[in-house]
């Protein structure tokens, strides 16, 4: 028996694009989802889990607010919690200059109306992270934030949608994407085609690939952030934790381990599908919670691991309709921070399908913005 023909056709089968087919679901679209892996193959599935609203760039702030309120309910909306913890953020100052600078970030926030982050002073500090270095002078704080399990999360919007009647082939590599009347067809590399009016891309760090089809090119940079678990430790934190002036994200799991990453860089190959560890990026890392936690001198890293990302020049994603054709919508380029926004950005994306806008505030994020930077230049 044929499969009916969808309505929209998404490619890539990361958070964003379950996310995208379960918010479509949800109002009644058929949804196709196209996956050249498996779901979560690659950053939705292993990234470090963070649910963190602090730090945001100015323009991601009122999508990180609107989602973390989505995250605050995900039990609701997927049917499972997803692993969701919400014991806060903080972003630990070194020195007083670091701590000048979180104040001036909070005094930003504020005057744009956000009040989600705060500064916190030393003794602060120590009641939420008893086992911080003592040369810490304070913090910046997001208490409503928290982590996730990526996998999980991934596999529960993935549960949801097909619920919902949304229908996922994975394995199937999209090639070739051409528009039959009013619809888009999508051939794949094992000489299927799928058509439907709508097609969405949501294919990470191969997204600049199916944004080239559509005659808008952009410089999408493939990255391959970098991670390591510990053996099992006695509880000794809660809040996840980062750094002002280095690149850290520390959290420990109910298991005990602990998870350190940040974003520093291994080595990512997107057409061999794999990446390799920098050991010197390895070390840095290490070296950060070594003097920020004297704790973990004695702590064992079992396994590190890179998964394949797309950043952009502006480390901002690409949201939004394309510029050049009908019926075509981006979600890609998260730059390593996309996984908090994936429950809003799948509910924007349905947003313009259905409604034809949104309510949230994604001029920021179009994909012309691209064409502009190279006109300038």
């Amino acid at each position: 028996m044929p499969m009916p023909q969808p309505d929209v056709i998404v490619v890539g089968g990361g958070l964003h694009g379950c996310s995208a087919a379960l918010h479509l679901s949800m109002r009644g679209v058929k949804v196709l989802v196209l996956e050249k892996d498996h779901i979560g193959r690659h950053a939705s599935g292993v990234n470090a889990g963070g649910v963190r609203q602090l730090g945001r760039h100015v323009a991601e702030v009122p999508l990180t607010v609107a989602s973390m309120a989505l995250w605050h309910g995900i039990r609701d909306l997927v049917d499972d919690d997803c692993g969701f913890e919400s014991h806060g953020q903080v972003k630990v100052a070194e020195n007083e200059a670091e701590l000048a600078s979180c104040q001036a970030r909070a005094d930003q926030l504020r005057a744009l109306g956000f009040t989600h982050e705060e500064v916190v002073d030393q003794a602060e500090l120590r009641r939420l992270v008893p086992a911080i270095a003592e040369h810490c002078v304070g913090a910046l704080m997001s208490r409503r934030d928290g982590a996730a399990i990526p996998y999980r999360t991934t596999f529960a919007f993935k549960r949801k949608a097909e619920s919902l009647g949304a229908r996922f082939l994975e394995g199937v590599t999209v090639g070739r994407i051409v528009r039959n009347g009013k619809a888009w067809t999508v051939e794949t590399a094992d000489g299927a085609r799928h058509s439907a009016p709508v097609l969405v891309n949501c294919a990470g760090a191969w997204a600049d690939r199916i944004a080239a089809q559509m005659g808008e090119p952009v410089p999408l940079e493939v990255i391959a952030p970098m991670l390591m678990i510990t053996a099992r430790m006695p509880p000794f934190i809660k809040p996840v934790v980062g750094a002002a002036g280095r690149t850290l994200s520390f959290k420990q799991f109910p298991n005990g381990t602990v998870l350190i990453g940040g974003g520093l860089l291994g080595r990512a190959y997107r057409d061999e599908n794999w990446t390799d560890l920098d050991f010197a990026n390895v070390t840095t890392n290490a070296r950060t919670v070594w003097d920020l936690f004297p704790i973990m001198r004695g702590a064992t890293i079992v396994r590190s691991w890179a998964g394949i990302e797309a950043r952009m020049p502006d480390e901002i994603p690409v949201i939004g309709p394309s510029s050049t054709e009908e019926g075509v919508f981006h979600a890609f380029g998260f730059s390593a921070h996309g996984f908090q926004l994936g429950p809003i950005v799948g509910r924007i994306t349905a947003d313009l399908i259905t409604k034809g806008g949104t309510d949230l505030p994604i001029d920021p994020f179009r994909i012309q913005r691209f064409r502009q930077t190279a006109a300038a230049a």
